[in-house]
C-alpha cells in the first residue's frame, strides 16, 4: 500500500547502498511515529500524551564502545588519547554486515539539519530500526521544511540497527555493542544498544570534529538571550543545573545543550531538548515539566504506572539517567531562530561535592581557559559502589567523551573569542557550601539564581574582589541579599582546619589532572592553575 512517507528503498536509498525486501519509511511525522512505535510494540502512551519507551540494559552511552577510523586522514587530528581507532579495513566489513542486516528490516529514515545557522548547518539524514528512535531524533535535531526536504542532500548520515550485534573477533571491535564513526564520508554506524541519545551524540561529535576547520567553537552547554540581545553561555557537566539555569523564564532559551560560536554569533545544533527527568516535579520546574508531559514528547526509562500511564519521575527503577526529549517550541520562551549575538558572559557550572569552592568567582581569559580544560565536577558518596567520599571528575571542555580533536583546539578557541569579544567569565558552584556532601548542605539555587542575575544585569563585575588564596581567582566580597559567610566558604566551615585540609586536596586533584595539558597549552595558562604553593602561603 502506497502511502505519503513511504518510497521504494531500492530507488530512495540508491545511493546509500540499502536493498532487500524491507521498506524505508522518509520523513513519517509525530502522529504517524507514534502509530507505527505502539504496534510495534516499541513504545506506550502515557496518560499526558507522551511516548514512553524502554532501552533494556542499555541506559546511557556506551563510550568504550566508540571507534573513529585511524586513517591518513584523521591520523593528526584526532585526539588518540581518547577516541578509540577502528581501521578502514575493519569499517568497512562492519559496514557491510550492517547493510546485510539492514536490510532484512524495514527502517524510518528522517532528514533533518545539525545547525540553526544556514552557514555553518550539515544536512543529516538517519535510519533507524525503530520507529520512537525516528521520533527521537526528529525532535532532538532541527527539521527543514518541505522544500528543502525535496531536494536532500545529506552530508551526514547515521544508521542506527539496536538489534545488530557486532562480532568483536571479526569486526575487531570491544563488545557486541558498537558506535562506528567515518568522518572522511561522514557516516556512523550504530548497533547493539537501543539508547537514543547515542545518535544525538554522534551528529555533536561530527560537528565537534568538523566545525574547527571553519573557524566555528562546538560547545556542550546551554544558552539564553536576554530581551537587549545579551546572550549568555553556560558549561557544565551532568547533574550542575545546566539544563536549570538557563531555563530562566525572564530570558530566552535558545537551547539546553549543544551549540556553535562563529563570527556571527552562537548558534544552536538542535531543535528540541533532551532533559534528565530524575525526581522532575511540576512546581520545581513548570516549563521543562509542561514540555515532557505532552504529545510530542519522547519517555525514555520513565516509569509509568501500568493502570494509569502516568509518569513517575521520582522513580529510579529504570535508570537514575531517565529522559525525555522535547522540542523546543514546547518552551514558551523558547527562541524560534535558535539563534543570537555573540555572548556578553560565559559561565562554567561545576557541582563542588567537597564544599571548598565558592558560589562564584570571576575568570580572567587564562583562567577560563584552564578551566574550561579541566571540566570539573564531583560525584557524590553513595552514587556508586565503594563511593563513601567525594570524588572528583574532570572531563575537559565539559564534554571529554564528544571531543574527537585535542581539547587545546577548543580551549584556544574559547580563549581567542573571550578576548575578541570582551566577554566577562564565571565559574559557578552549585554544590556543597558549610562542608562537604553528607556534612555541608547544598548551595541553595536561589543564591545561584540571584549570583546570576548579578551577572546578567552587568552588576557583579561592578562589585569588590578579593583573591582567593587556593584557587587564585576572583571572587566578590558581597552582594545584596546573599549572605557574607557563602561567598567565603572558609568561614562556613565548623573546623577551619578541616577546611584548609580538603581545599589543599582539591587543588592538588586540579594540579595532577592538568599535568596532561602542561605542554599544549602557554604560560599565561599554566600560571592561571591553582597550586598547592599558593594555598600555603
Amino acid at each position: 500500500m502506497q502511502e505519503t512517507g513511504l518510497r521504494n528503498p531500492r530507488l530512495s536509498t540508491q545511493s546509500f547502498g540499502l536493498e532487500g525486501p524491507g521498506m524505508v519509511f522518509f520523513n513519517l511525522t509525530e502522529a504517524a511515529l507514534y502509530e507505527r512505535s505502539i504496534a510495534r510494540g516499541e513504545a506506550r502512551l502515557t496518560a499526558d500524551g507522551a511516548l514512553a519507551a524502554e532501552t533494556g540494559i542499555h541506559t546511557g552511552r556506551s563510550p568504550r564502545d566508540r571507534f573513529i577510523i585511524r586513517d591518513e586522514a584523521t591520523e593528526n587530528e584526532i585526539w588518540w588519547d581518547n577516541n578509540n581507532a577502528i581501521s578502514r579495513e575493519q569499517f568497512d566489513l562492519l559496514k557491510q554486515d550492517f547493510l546485510a542486516f539492514a536490510s532484512t528490516r524495514s527502517l524510518f529514515a528522517q532528514d533533518l539539519h545539525g545547525g540553526a545557522d544556514p552557514a555553518h548547518r550539515i544536512n543529516v539524514r538517519v535510519y533507524c530500526e525503530h520507529a520512537w528512535h525516528a521520533l527521537f531524533i526528529r525532535t532532538v535535531l532541527r527539521r527543514p521544511d518541505r522544500a528543502e526536504i525535496e531536494d536532500f542532500d545529506p552530508g551526514f548520515t547515521i544508521l542506527c540497527l539496536p538489534s545488530f550485534r557486532a562480532d568483536p573477533d571479526r569486526h575487531g571491535v570491544r563488545t557486541e555493542t558498537i558506535i562506528a564513526c567515518d568522518y572522511t564520508n561522514g557516516l556512523v554506524l550504530i548497533g547493539g544498544t537501543s539508547y537514543a541519545g547515542e545518535m544525538k551524540k554522534s551528529v555533536f561529535s561530527y560537528l565537534n570534529y568538523l566545525l574547527p576547520s571553519k573557524d566555528v567553537l562546538p560547545m556542550h552547554c546551554s544558552a539564553n538571550v536576554g530581551d537587549h540581545g545579551d546572550s549568555a553561555v553556560f558549561f557544565g557537566l551532568s547533574g550542575t543545573g545546566k539544563t536549570t539555569l538557563s531555563a530562566d523564564a525572564s530570558r530566552t532559551l535558545i537551547g539546553d545543550d549543544e551549540h556553535g560560536w562563529s563570527d556571527e554569533g552562537i548558534f544552536n545544533f538542535e531543535g528540541g531538548c533532551y532533559a534528565k527527568t530524575i525526581h522532575l516535579s511540576k512546581k520545581a520546574e513548570p516549563e521543562i515539566y509542561a514540555a515532557v508531559t505532552r504529545f510530542g514528547a519522547v519517555l525514555e526509562n520513565v516509569v509509568i504506572d501500568t493502570d494509569t500511564r502516568v509518569p513517575n519521575f521520582d522513580s529510579a527503577a529504570l535508570a537514575e539517567n531517565a529522559r525525555a526529549a522535547y522540542p523546543l517550541d514546547a518552551v514558551a520562551n523558547a527562541s524560534r531562530t535558535g539563534r543570537a549575538a555573540a555572548p556578553k558572559n560565559v559561565v562554567m557550572l561545576t557541582c563542588d561535592a567537597f564544599g571548598v569552592m565558592p558560589p562564584i568567582a570571576k575568570l580572567t581569559p587564562a583562567e577560563a581557559m584552564y578551566h574550561f580544560l579541566s571540566g570539573y565536577t564531583a560525584k557524590v558518596a553513595g552514587t556508586e559502589k565503594g563511593v563513601s567520599e567525594p570524588q572528583a571528575t574532570f572531563s575537559t571542555c565539559f564534554g571529554a567523551p564528544f571531543m574527537p580533536r585535542h581539547p587545546s583546539v577548543y580551549g584556544n578557541m574559547l580563549r581567542d573569542l573571550i578576548i575578541l569579544h570582551d566577554v566577562d567569565c564565571w565559574l559557578v558552584n552549585t554544590g556543597w557550601t558549610g562542608g562537604k556532601y553528607g556534612v555541608g548542605r547544598r548551595m541553595p539555587i536561589e543564591v545561584t539564581r540571584r549570583l546570576l542575575n548579578a551577572v546578567l544585569d552587568g552588576s557583579l563585575k561592578e562589585a569588590d574582589f578579593r583573591t582567593d588564596p587556593y584557587f587564585g581567582f576572583a571572587v566578590p566580597t558581597s552582594l545584596p541579599g546573599v549572605e557574607p559567610h557563602l561567598l567565603n566558604p572558609a568561614k562556613s566551615w565548623v573546623d577551619p582546619a578541616e577546611f584548609e585540609e580538603t581545599a589543599r586536596k582539591l587543588v592538588g586533584m586540579f594540579a595532577e589532572n592538568f599535568t596532561r595539558f602542561e605542554t599544549e597549552v602557554d604560560d599565561e595558562v599554566r600560571d592561571a592553575q591553582p597550586r598547592v604553593a599558593i594555598a600555603a602561603e
